[in-house]
């Protein structure tokens, strides 16, 4: 583990930037363990203890057992190698999110996580429940048989093994203490007395819902010593919990944005796209490359995936499962993920800005969006709110959007309306329009709209604003097409920049091209996806984008006293 640590922090072993940051937090703990501040130490002997365990446990595929990669003696010594000063026997890391390329051994790994929380796990010492989930019945089996197959390679071992376990259909019991393993999915059903000491997440990027996540936690409330662990490989949908919650909640505590000591994070992944064409680079999404005996079983694999996906257009999907990179399902999205998050920068001060606002009205189903361009020196900064119908019921709509409104709503990004019939009140929408310009003291440049619906808020404005210039955005390729495309343009070159915006950055990964005779416009990828707030942002750009903002001046530049003629 150690010597693990050494090799990538001094480059000897090539790993991603949160690989790096991984093995740095570990050894700056080290140091902060010494002190009397830091709650937490690291016993070596019992992450040795676990390590040892693992490599008894034989492949189910080959009954032989195998000593661990480096990069997994050092997840393992860390999950197993930390505890609280104050009880020892409970452990620092409750959560833990591995994300590493396929053919990197991560079922089998956690398998072995899994079995060895059946055996020996601790407080509780009796009734230890230990599940493997997964977004379906059938991948959720796939951790479980694992641990089957494994143990009963050790049954016909261990005499204590044999006589304190028993399998009983999709339930492994062990005897002794009353502890048990099964499988869990959506579809399982009730489950009674549920408290998951141990609960397995695997291939959580296909999770469209944070329904699993919130049913496992909810059930270890009461535990003092629960491990949850989320084991996946990237995948198509950036709408998905784990690429929108998890996998920048982990990102973050690596930088050291956030503190969360209790988290533990490896994500083996490519920092960019251009080290595909590196094969020197592939380690870094496939750290099993560093075991000399699978080197070229493993390169020749990840060639020949490179190459048949170049000549079949699957690229994309060998960027998701080999090289474990979050990418857009469709090859026609309108734009890459890392393209738009280059764009984001820190939420800024827009006090006594010009504006220009897009209007998307929704009802019921959809979202009624505003989005927002205000210009700064040399670029546009882009913003969006969202209200939010409850027709047919918020969970359903949280859960066929694959966006958490009601936190979206805690931190400012949306408001769910509050009407009985569940639709959305234009009023309110026009008393917040007029209360964000009021308190940001905003100089309404235009207020840009699709038309669709918008003769109640058109009205309002009127009445009350008459001074905001209302512009009707018509919605065919033949207006859209130039903006549609000159925004991407522009967000690549950084002349279009974004505050941090769930909804709106839902919208940008929903949104695919669509070309006709007349040009290109955005459509949504499907039926349920919404690009409502993105669709109002093209509205106001499709009279911004036309703005010379390279030598734009605005009222205080030609009231100072170093401007004249």
């Amino acid at each position: 583990m150690d010597e693990y640590i050494e090799k990538v922090l001094t480059g000897e072993i090539l790993a991603s930037k949160k690989v790096i940051l991984a093995c740095k937090r570990h050894k700056k703990d080290l140091e902060r363990a010494k002190t009397d501040d830091f709650p937490y130490y690291f016993d070596k002997e019992r992450a040795d203890k676990a390590i040892m365990f693992m490599e008894m446990l034989p492949d189910p595929k080959t009954l032989q057992t195998f000593p661990l990669a480096d990069f997994q003696k050092f997840i393992i010594g860390s999950i197993y190698g930390w505890y609280r000063k104050d009880h020892p026997e409970w452990r620092r890391f409750r959560k833990a999110m591995i994300s590493v390329a396929r053919k990197n051994g991560k079922s089998l790994l956690i398998s072995g996580v899994g079995l060895y929380e059946f055996l020996f796990g601790k407080d509780p010492a009796y009734s230890r429940q230990i599940f493997c989930t997964a977004n379906d019945k059938k991948q959720a089996s796939i951790v479980f048989e694992m641990i089957a197959k494994r143990l009963t390679a050790l049954r016909s071992r261990d005499d204590w093994v044999k006589r304190a376990t028993k399998r009983v259909r999709e339930e492994i019991r062990n005897l002794d203490d009353y502890s048990y393993v099964r499988p869990l999915s959506r579809d399982t059903g009730t489950v009674d007395g549920f408290e998951p000491y141990v609960a397995i997440l695997d291939e959580y990027a296909a999770s469209k819902t944070i329904e699993m996540m919130e049913l496992l936690e909810s059930g270890q409330g009461q535990l003092d010593n629960s491990l949850t662990m989320i084991i996946s490989t990237a995948g198509f949908d950036l709408n998905a919990p784990m690429h929108t919650i998890e996998y920048p909640y982990a990102r973050k505590i690596l930088e050291g944005e956030i503190e969360d000591e209790t988290y533990f994070a490896y994500i083996a992944e490519q920092d960019n796209i251009e080290e595909i064409d590196d094969e020197s680079t592939w380690i870094k999404s496939n750290p099993i490359l560093s075991v000399e005996s699978q080197y070229e079983r493993v390169m020749n694999y990840l060639r020949k995936r490179k190459k048949e996906s170049q000549e079949k257009g699957t690229y994309n999907s060998v960027l998701i499962k080999n090289f474990n990179m979050w990418r857009q399902a469709e090859e026609d999205s309108y734009m890459d993920i890392e393209t738009w998050d280059d764009a984001e920068v820190p939420r800024a001060d827009i006090q006594g800005k010009k504006v220009w606002f897009g209007v998307d009205v929704g009802r019921t189903s959809d979202l009624f969006a505003i989005s927002w361009l205000i210009p700064f020196e040399g670029y546009w900064y882009a913003d969006s709110f969202a209200f939010v119908g409850t027709k047919y019921g918020l969970d359903a709509k949280i859960k066929a959007d694959r966006l958490d409104y009601r936190h979206l709503e805690e931190i400012g990004q949306c408001e769910i309306t509050t009407l009985e019939s569940g639709v959305i009140d234009t009023e309110r929408v026009y008393d917040w329009l007029h209360e964000f310009v009021s308190v940001n003291d905003l100089d309404v440049q235009a207020i840009c709209f699709d038309p669709a619906q918008y003769g109640p808020l058109l009205t309002l404005i009127e009445k009350n604003h008459p001074e905001w210039e209302q512009i009707q955005i018509r919605q065919g390729t033949l207006t859209l097409s130039m903006p549609t495309k000159q925004f991407r343009d522009d967000v690549i070159e950084k002349r279009v920049v974004h505050a941090p915006n769930e909804i709106l950055s839902g919208a940008v990964n929903n949104a695919v091209l669509k070309t006709d005779n007349n040009g290109a416009r955005i459509d949504k990828n499907k039926y349920a996806n919404k690009i409502d707030a993105l669709d109002a942002l093209l509205d106001a750009y499709a009279v911004c984008f036309t703005t010379d903002i390279d030598n734009y001046l605005t009222d205080d530049d030609i009231l100072n006293g170093d401007f004249g003629f």
